[in-house]
């Protein structure tokens, strides 16, 4: 036959795309179907690339919203302001204030704001504005002294659910604020994320994205034997083989591009509810969620072309002819060389690279890597076929619904496969992506030095005397829930007298005044009463240590020491003498893991009161079994000094940049493996309306209902089964290798079992969905024909 003209490819094209609407109800389901599982995977795809122009636009607006602080002024205009940011929590969740004062009428106003509200008040975001108003926000309102008198706008916000809070602070002073500045935003280079980053980037998205092709892939094999039968129908009436293939290729095209269609839609819709939806602490405003634009351009491209190649392979071993559909009554035994080919380019792609990766170096080589695991996840789902094909080919006897699942998988075991590629593909990812989680996070996670055994709160505020710090103390050791404060008043002590040659400002040493139990955290005290006092000198090999000449011409036994900076104060200078008795003892790391050097002093040794410039240092430990106690170490903290820190204690600390890498991709994961349940349940359902006339004809010849959904049980937990297994193997292979290019080994070898586990979840889950419509299918009606 010779070649056929644009136009004739144009006409055929066009009548399957009319039969995949107008071919009855049986066609146009089809069409849904494939449709529905083409639209999900796209709207899927355009959300994963919509997740970095997410994280993106975050720290845009981040850095937009803080006070420009890349020059310094120095003294008040009428266009300056003083601002401080406070850092704090609310039962978990991060909460920033914004204090400003502005210093003249021409002040700016922040980004998300109309102008700066009076002294005492505050503009709320309306996700704190939410939370104010409800009854859980009680101790929330107790900490915040302000009137909120309005709305922060999305400029001003890092994302929609974001507890943030604008306030005119009329206390803040240049000794307590943060800076003063003319204008906000201002940007700081950024930090290039280094190649182990790089490397779980690269992977996650090879990951993530990969069983959304190939669950595309599937759904443009949807109703295929319905398909069959409408093309042996043309060929009755006289088409060709040739035609018929263009026509299948058509009513596909016709399910892609609505499916195009649909998955845009669905993507447009999802957008305007990503400020509803919070996914391991990540959300975003509609405006956010952009897709690449390279992706956003292939896809339209890249899926109609996709499922007019896939239908024309899915018609290769079919012959239709004008009295039916005949497929090769014993198949042909699947190649296994090809596969491994597949799998030994992916390989030798990924050889060259090992041990060629440090943490110190900031890129790597995307295109060899990416590439080459993706062919190796490939090859693992070219293998699946082949595997299931030779397990099910030796299966033998069994009860009914084990013999009804296994004949049903040796005549079709490609279908089953490729309802679990998917699986495969996400499960082989998840777990090489956990072996290189669990090794990067001991690499960037480091110890805080932290002991959160003795501590689990650190308080500092600012006083204007030892009595007023002593108070503070006091105060933070009562709230309910404190079962132990660490509390001192710090300050320094000066040498008296003018500055010698070459000094440019007077020696000084820390002091702090506590009791004997408080002082006994800072140091190795051999016995303590009230009235005693320490020097405190390093611990051998303490890499904090100053300098012992310079520490010593204050802090030693009979030295007199000034109060105040003899270089600033006027006047009669205050002194102090430091008590002869005066013992020299080893310092010791406080709760938050710091050193403490120069002068210990008990109460009755030194008056408070006389201490210059004193700060209130409390520590303390709470009971778990009040999950307030926190807040209300916070409320207490902040309502003594409205700048006060209060940070919580913890043992490690890990990247910022990896917990943000690693947010990404749980975002993901978790979007992921919904998709390939839902896909998992879509093949499932059209294959059993596929065979519903062989249901209904089993069920008319005695089979049990029951029997049939054992059967339907078997038939998805058996290629299951077979492709979690080469996952495992396929997984903890890729993963080895991904390891060895960063020089590093495997922790844990059954980072497997939670994909087992979802597996397991999986196959259950599915069929108990699909139960419903199979007792609909097995009822009588089900042999009705036209």
């Amino acid at each position: 036959m010779g070649r056929v003209s644009p136009g004739g490819w144009g006409r055929d094209l066009t009548l399957g795309a009319r039969f995949a609407v107008t071919g009855g109800r049986s066609g146009l389901l089809r069409t849904l179907l494939t449709a529905a599982g083409v639209g999900f995977g796209v709207a899927l795809l355009l959300l994963a690339s919509s997740l970095p122009n997410m994280l993106f636009q975050r720290e845009v607006r981040e850095a937009a919203r803080a006070a420009d602080a890349s020059h310094e002024v120095t003294a008040p205009r009428p266009d300056t302001f003083l601002h401080y940011t406070q850092h704090t929590s609310f039962r978990g969740e991060a909460l920033t204030g914004l204090l400003l004062r502005p210093e003249g009428p021409k002040a700016p106003a922040p980004p998300g704001t109309t102008g700066v509200p009076a002294e005492g008040e505050m503009l709320v975001s309306p996700a704190l504005a939410e939370l104010l108003a409800s009854p859980g926000g009680a101790l929330l309102r107790d900490r915040l002294p302000y009137k909120a008198v309005g709305t922060i706008g999305q400029a001003g916000l890092i994302g929609p659910n974001e507890l943030r809070y604008v306030a005119h602070a009329g206390f803040l002073t240049t000794d307590n604020h943060d800076g003063r500045a003319e204008r906000y935003g201002w940007s700081v280079p950024e930090e290039p994320m280094n190649a182990f980053l790089l490397l779980l980037v690269v992977i996650a998205y090879v990951v993530l994205l990969l069983p959304v092709l190939v669950f595309i892939a599937t759904a443009a094999r949807f109703g295929g034997e319905q398909r069959d039968r409408r093309l042996a129908a043309l060929r009755l009436v006289g088409a060709d083989n040739a035609t018929t293939r263009r026509v299948a290729a058509g009513e596909s095209l016709a399910g892609a591009l609505l499916g195009l269609a649909f998955g845009a839609g669905l993507f447009l819709v999802a957008r305007q509810f990503a400020g509803a939806v919070e996914i391991w602490d990540v959300n975003a405003f509609p405006a956010d969620v952009v897709p690449h634009t390279v992706l956003a351009l292939l896809v339209p491209a890249v899926v109609p072309v996709a499922s007019v190649v896939v239908t024309l392979l899915a018609l290769r071993g079919v012959a239709i002819e004008p009295l039916g559909v005949v497929r090769t009554s014993t198949p042909r035994r699947r190649r296994l060389w090809w596969r491994l080919l597949i799998l030994a380019a992916g390989a030798a792609l990924l050889a060259p690279t090992i041990g060629g990766i440090r943490i110190q170096d900031t890129g790597i080589d995307t295109v060899t890597i990416g590439g080459g695991t993706i062919l190796v996840l490939i090859g693992l789902t070219g293998l699946l076929p082949w595997l299931v094909e030779s397990s099910v080919q030796r299966l033998r006897g069994g009860p009914v619904s084990w013999q009804l699942a296994v004949r049903r998988l040796q005549l079709s075991s490609g279908t089953a496969a490729r309802a679990v590629s998917g699986i495969v593909v996400a499960a082989a990812g998840a777990i090489a992506l956990q072996m290189l989680f669990q090794a990067m996070e001991r690499d960037l996670t480091s110890s805080t030095g932290h002991d959160t055994t003795r501590a689990h709160l650190q308080a500092s505020l600012d006083v204007r005397d030892g009595g007023e710090a002593r108070r503070a103390i006091d105060r933070l050791t009562a709230v309910d829930g404190v079962t132990a404060a660490i509390g001192t008043i710090d300050s320094h002590v000066f040498r008296p007298g003018p500055r010698k040659p070459g000094e440019d400002f007077a020696p000084l040493t820390p002091i702090a005044v506590g009791d004997c139990a408080s002082l006994r955290e800072f140091a190795v005290l051999p016995s303590c009463a009230d009235g005693d006092v320490f020097v405190v000198k390093p611990r051998p090999g303490a890499t904090d240590a100053p300098d012992a000449e310079w520490l010593g011409k204050t802090a030693r036994a009979g030295a007199e020491v000034a109060l105040r900076d003899p270089g600033e104060h006027q006047g009669t200078m205050p002194l102090w003498r430091v008590p002869a008795d005066t013992r020299t003892v080893t310092a010791r790391p406080d709760p938050a893991g710091l050193n403490h050097y120069g002068l210990l002093a008990t109460p009755k040794a030194i008056d408070a009161a006389r201490l210059e410039y004193p700060r209130a240092e409390v520590m303390v430990r709470l009971d778990p079994a009040r999950p307030d106690a926190p807040e209300l170490v916070r409320n207490a903290s902040l309502a003594i000094d409205p700048t006060a820190g209060v940070r919580g204690l913890s043992d490690t600390e890990q990247s910022a940049r990896f917990l943000s890498v690693r947010t990404g991709i749980l975002v993901g994961s978790t979007l992921t493996m919904l998709l390939v349940a839902a896909s998992l349940l879509v093949t499932t359902l059209e294959q059993l309306r596929d065979r519903r006339r062989l249901l209904s004809s089993l069920v008319a010849f005695g089979t049990r209902r029951t029997t049939l959904c054992w059967s339907v049980l078997w038939q998805t937990a058996v290629p299951i089964a077979v492709g979690l297994a080469l996952a495992v193997a396929g997984g903890l292979g890729l993963g080895s290798v991904l390891l060895a290019m960063t020089e590093q080994r495997v922790h844990d070898w059954s980072v497997f079992l939670p994909v087992v586990g979802v597996g397991a979840g999986l196959i259950a889950a599915v069929t108990l969905l699909s139960l419903p419509l199979l007792w609909r299918l097995t009822r009588a009606d089900g042999l009705r024909t036209e």
